[in-house]
């Protein structure tokens, strides 16, 4: 994956945030529903922030960005700084 399809990625998944939000607003979703969504929304776009930046880091170092695979949620949510 390119960099500029990660960023169409996390333009889309901002997009996503911003409907929810509305949703709640507007009465058509419940606060804990929003919350779920909202939770699974912030996952894929820590995501996708990591890649992005793994991927820099690759390139730094001299290392094909292509080759930089995308971690999984549970990577990406719990590893220490």
């Amino acid at each position: 994956m390119k960099d500029g399809a990660i960023h169409e990625t996390i333009d889309e998944l901002v997009q996503r945030e911003r409907e929810l939000r509305e949703a709640l607003g507007d009465g058509t979703i419940d606060k804990a529903e929003e919350n779920q969504r909202l939770a699974e929304v912030e996952a894929e776009l820590d995501q996708c922030w990591d890649l992005l930046r793994r991927r820099a880091a690759d390139k730094a170092r001299g290392l094909d960005p292509e080759k930089t695979k995308v971690r999984s949620q549970d990577v990406v949510e719990n590893y220490l700084e």
